[in-house]
């Protein structure tokens, strides 16, 4: 994981199932996912924040709680539906980073969500190692949930 894939909002955009899905070229294996290189490497600063906050928009921080309204309302509901379907929180990421800096937070994602099969992500939005998993990914009929 790279200090370049985590958003300004606080996503780990190595995660992403469309970050994943280009990582891992799912496209040449049948899939239909959407590839996407993460929001800073694509020059969006951050996909979810960016329209609603003018200094993310314009790319005058790095990380939301650089901002006098951190948390603000759109960026605790974007962190509400991630904590809800997607078991991890941008809040508590940007404390982790602001407190601890984002090399220990590199460290801490990379056993979190690293599979203990083959070694590969797991993605945060369905649980699935798009390295060695393949084949759960494809029975899932949505691939944009965890199963319960």
């Amino acid at each position: 994981m790279e200090e370049i894939l985590i958003a300004p909002c606080g996503m780990n955009c190595a995660l992403c199932s469309s970050f994943l899905a280009m990582k891992n070229d799912l496209q040449k294996k049948g899939f239909g996912k959407k590839y996407c290189s993460g929001c800073l490497p694509r020059g969006k600063n951050c996909a979810f924040m960016k329209k609603s906050c003018d200094l993310l928009g314009k790319g005058l921080v790095r990380f939301c709680f650089e901002c006098e309204e951190y948390p603000c309302r759109r960026l605790e509901h974007l962190d509400k539906r991630y904590r809800t379907f997607y078991h991890m929180s941008m809040i508590e990421n940007l404390e982790f980073i602001k407190l601890n800096g984002v090399n220990k937070f590199l460290e801490k994602e990379s056993a979190k969500w690293s599979c203990p099969d083959c070694g590969g992500t797991i993605c945060c939005h369905n649980g699935v190692c798009y390295h060695c998993d393949l084949e759960k990914l494809r029975r899932k009929k949505h691939q944009t949930r965890w199963e319960e």
